[in-house]
């Protein structure tokens, strides 16, 4: 169990920084990007306005699980670090799933809904294993 931690915590590391970069570098792009997708999916387009204050707490927010996502790879053993990560994950995408049923179906909501959701979920199986 010991492995499977350490793997997800340095997937999951790599993956927040590179998304927190991406972010940093170019917010509009990021749903550009979804918005460009969206009219496959039958889906609105997300309006693309990103005021400097959410960029910084986005990059902020990316910062913080990809640091956790370090403890996790150096401390598998300890399973705050994985409760952390899947506290922040689950409260990214039932924030997305409220904003669905409040703006509307867009994509780039959709899709952090889901992808958080299942790195909550994941997050709290490995912490479940741990503890049991």
């Amino acid at each position: 169990m010991k492995k499977t931690v350490r793997l997800f915590g340095f997937f999951c590391a790599i993956t927040f920084a590179i998304v927190g970069v991406v972010f940093f570098l170019t917010p509009e792009g990021v749903l550009s990007f979804f918005n460009s997708l969206s009219p496959a999916f039958h889906l609105n387009r997300a309006p693309v306005v990103f005021p400097g204050f959410f960029l910084i707490l986005s990059v902020g927010y990316m910062y913080v699980v990809t640091f956790i996502a370090c403890q996790i790879f150096r401390n598998p053993e300890n399973p705050l670090f994985l409760l952390l990560l899947a506290n922040a994950k689950i409260a990214s995408s039932l924030l997305s799933l409220f904003l669905i049923f409040r703006d509307n179906l867009y994509l780039i909501y959709f899709a952090n809904f889901l992808v958080d959701g299942l790195i909550g979920t994941a997050a709290i199986y490995l912490y479940l294993k741990i503890k049991i």
